[in-house]
């Protein structure tokens, strides 16, 4: 720290990242007296190699030359990833890793820590962070998954642990690899997987056919995971199994990798990953670090490098904030939005391999595809560019035509044919006057239609005056509606031939009679409030909006007939396709949700009641609505709230829903209730959707932070959505699709230029000619 005095510095734990910030923190000031604790003793390690990013690597570098060099040294570098099921291995390439031994991770660390005078004290238990904390300027906390620290002041850092749904052994092959290989093995139990990878180089004077002895293994070594559900590890007798028990278990299962090559162990023991999230890093002047504070699944092998780039950024603040409380709340800023991003990936990538069963059946080139793509940070444009040739064996396999990128090859939907993947989200506009439709919507709608987007959807457009959530919205309820949506569904029909235009039905239900989102979003009006009516008599917000009626009967029959003569107005203005808004706490969402359906009746319990009145409503609207028009629903997939509807629950609505005639389901969530937790980030509601396509055979619109042309495709070749519909890309840009295509090189059928606007078609030059 720049002009401070000399420090007094306690880190807990000699795991890598501990050490490294003890380094770092010697480093940039000679002067600082800093000792570590680790309770093992130097030669112990638990694990076998550890893999490093480039962009980890390039930290390392500019902070220590020193280490840098030292590990470079030692480092196996590898291309290549293998994909290995059902006796087919598919390969790519241009991944680019880096792996050392764990062991030799930490000499190197050692030997930079005792060079620079950092104290070191091994088979030693640290003193409690707080009793350090009163003798020492900074601790820093870098005692692993089990942190004593953490758990000591658990009132203060409001860890929240989740343990997963597969076991796992960290395991070592005596030979190594040429390739990062995942290989699938389907057996009498269930599935199981092993995730390996090079961490040791073959000696230079080694023979294929020598057998490794001692510790310098002339065949190189390989890290050796395998992981399989709690269920299968238990079917397999593998948690009554002993430790060289479990690895000859291992090992028979996997011997087409191994060829008779036994596995070792390092006291390994089966054990379940868990998630170790904390609301805060800091407390006092002590931090967490590495896995005490968040872990990340070794699927996407983040743990070291979490923790190391957590060193370099924590001394990094210190170097240049004026004291430690303040140092420690910059560290915590800068890098907690990295560590959440890191997570978010490793938890879809972790929660792929959960449910690999399910997975298993797809074409071995999706699969592949799928597998590589699961955690959503390599994508389509990174793999085309990794391996183009792989990315098209993959299209080919999906029935891509070349030169074609998946977001725009065509979708039928029951008597509509989509000539892309892209659809305009419905966005409520709040600008209707007494439920019409104005210019606003003309312009708004129209120009996304001519943006080359498959499919255009209205905002929901409201079945009744009652019905609407706020003065501003869109109804379909009186023949001056009726008129002004003919309009629209015209314009687009004559300008943006191709095009096909949506509407969503709904009704507000309890969260209606609300001012305009601008004046204050779930705000009751000033004066002028309508009576709410809903599944049963629960406010959105108790205290603030007023308290709905539970509907009865007849009051239910009225509001099924509304959706019906909104539906035959809807034919008539010349919409292609009509959706039904069963989603965010409206009206259907609020019979769908036992948060907000306490109902005792028929219409209420158990799912199979609280679906009765949406299924009612969905078969009068597809009566009245043109047989040879697609007809879809909208649901929230998950309440992210305790005791709501579940993804469990997701499944068995939208298979109810397609077995009623829905043609796809729009999976969104959430939106509820107020007290929610949405887990949000990149894309995070499409495993909702993935599952349902799956599992419910229907197809499915995927939604939620979709931004990019390359999203899109990634999710539309990986099979786990048929449409994306995006929101706030369009309201950024009306021309997303079209400008999606040119960016991509695409002038195909799937994304035709409006005659008008084809000397647009290229990206302007942005910078002077010479």
């Amino acid at each position: 720290m720049a002009g401070a005095l000399t420090m007094r510095i306690a880190v807990i734990g000699g795991g890598p990242g501990g050490l490294y910030a003890a380094l770092l923190l010697k480093r940039l000031d000679p002067d600082r007296h800093i000792t570590l604790w680790e309770r093992n003793a130097p030669d112990d390690t638990f694990g076998f190699g550890v893999v490093l990013s480039d962009e980890t690597l390039g930290g390392i570098e500019s902070a220590d030359p020193e280490v840098y060099a030292a590990l470079c040294r030692e480092f196996v570098r590898w291309d290549d990833i293998d994909i290995v099921r059902r006796g087919t291995v598919l390969r790519s390439g241009g991944h680019g890793f880096a792996a050392l031994g764990r062991h030799r991770l930490l000499e190197i660390l050692h030997e930079r820590c005792r060079s620079l005078g950092v104290t070191l004290r091994f088979t030693t238990e640290a003193p409690p962070a707080a009793e350090l904390a009163r003798t020492h300027d900074l601790v820093v906390a870098a005692d692993g998954v089990h942190s004593r620290t953490r758990d000591a002041h658990a009132d203060i850092f409001r860890p929240i642990l989740t343990t997963h749904r597969c076991r796992y052994i960290w395991l070592a092959a005596d030979f190594a690899l040429d390739a990062f290989r995942f290989e699938i093995a389907e057996t009498r139990h269930g599935v199981m997987q092993l995730h390996a990878y090079p961490y040791a180089r073959p000696s230079p004077d080694h023979h294929p056919t020598t057998r490794p002895s001692g510790p310098h293994l002339p065949d190189g070594a390989s890290t050796v995971i395998v992981e399989m559900r709690e269920e299968v590890w238990r079917a397999a007798g593998l948690d009554r199994c002993g430790e060289q028990a479990s690895i000859d278990l291992c090992g028979t299962v996997f011997d087409s990798l191994l060829g008779g090559r036994r596995l070792r162990s390092n006291r390994s023991a089966w054990t379940a990953f868990r998630t170790v999230v904390n609301e805060r890093w800091c407390h006092g002047n002590t931090v967490l670090l590495g896995d005490a504070a968040h872990t990340a699944h070794f699927s996407i092998g983040s743990g070291t490098k979490l923790a190391v780039e957590d060193a370099l950024a924590l001394a990094a603040r210190l170097q240049h904030t004026p004291s430690v409380p303040e140092a420690l709340a910059a560290y915590e800023a800068q890098r907690r939005p990295a560590v959440e991003s890191t997570q978010r990936a490793a938890r879809a990538s972790l929660e792929w391999f959960e449910e690999l069963a399910a997975h298993r059946d797809q074409p071995p080139r999706r699969f592949a595809f799928s597998l590589l793509t699961r955690s959503r940070r390599v994508t389509h444009a990174n793999l085309c560019l990794r391996d183009p040739a792989f990315v098209a064996a993959v299209e080919a396999e999906a029935g891509v035509p070349p030169g074609t990128p998946p977001m725009f090859t065509p979708f039928r939907l029951r008597g509509l044919t989509l000539r892309n993947r892209v659809v305009v989200s419905p966005m409520d506009m709040y600008t209707a006057v007494d439920g019409t439709p104005g210019d606003f919507h003309l312009v708004h709608l129209g120009s996304r239609a001519l943006g080359g987007a498959a499919l255009v959807m209205t905002e929901m457009v409201c079945v009744s005056a009652r019905g609407r959530i706020t003065p501003g919205c869109t109804g379909l309820y009186a023949p001056e509606h009726e008129r002004a949506w003919r309009r629209i569904t015209g314009f687009v029909h004559e300008r943006a031939p191709g095009t096909a235009i949506g509407v969503q039905l709904g009704h507000s239900g309890r969260k209606g009679s609300t001012r305009l989102m601008w004046e204050g979003i779930d705000e009751p009006l000033p004066h002028g409030n309508w009576p709410l009516a809903a599944a049963s008599p629960l406010p959105y917000r108790p205290g603030v909006n007023q308290t709905p009626h539970a509907l009865d009967a007849a009051e239910m029959a009225e509001i099924r007939a509304e959706f019906v003569r909104s539906a035959e107005a809807a034919a008539r203005a010349g919409f292609d396709l009509l959706e039904l808004h069963c989603a965010h706490g409206y009206l259907l969402s609020g019979f769908l949700s036992p948060l907000a359906n306490h109902r005792t009746d028929a219409y209420g319990g158990s799912l199979a009641g609280r679906l009765a009145y949406p299924l009612e409503v969905f078969d009068a609207v597809r009566a009245a609505w043109p047989a040879d028009r697609p007809m879809t629903v909208r649901i929230s997939a998950t309440d992210w709230a305790q005791g709501g509807t579940t993804a469990d629950d997701a499944v068995v609505m939208a298979r109810a829903f397609a077995e009623h005639g829905a043609d796809a389901v729009d999976v969104s969530t959430g939106q509820v209730v107020l007290h929610e937790r949405p887990a949000y980030g990149r894309s995070y509601q499409v495993p909702f959707a993935e599952r349902i396509r799956r599992e419910a055979g229907v197809p499915v619109i995927a939604v939620g932070a979709i931004s990019s042309w390359d999203d899109v495709n990634s999710l539309i070749l990986a099979g786990r959505t048929d449409l994306c519909a995006l929101g706030r890309p369009h309201l950024y840009d009306p021309q997303w699709t079209l400008h999606a295509a040119a960016e991509q090189g695409y002038t195909g059928p799937g994304a035709p230029w409006p005659v008008q606007y084809r000397a647009g078609s290229r990206r302007p030059p942005t910078g002077r000619g010479v």
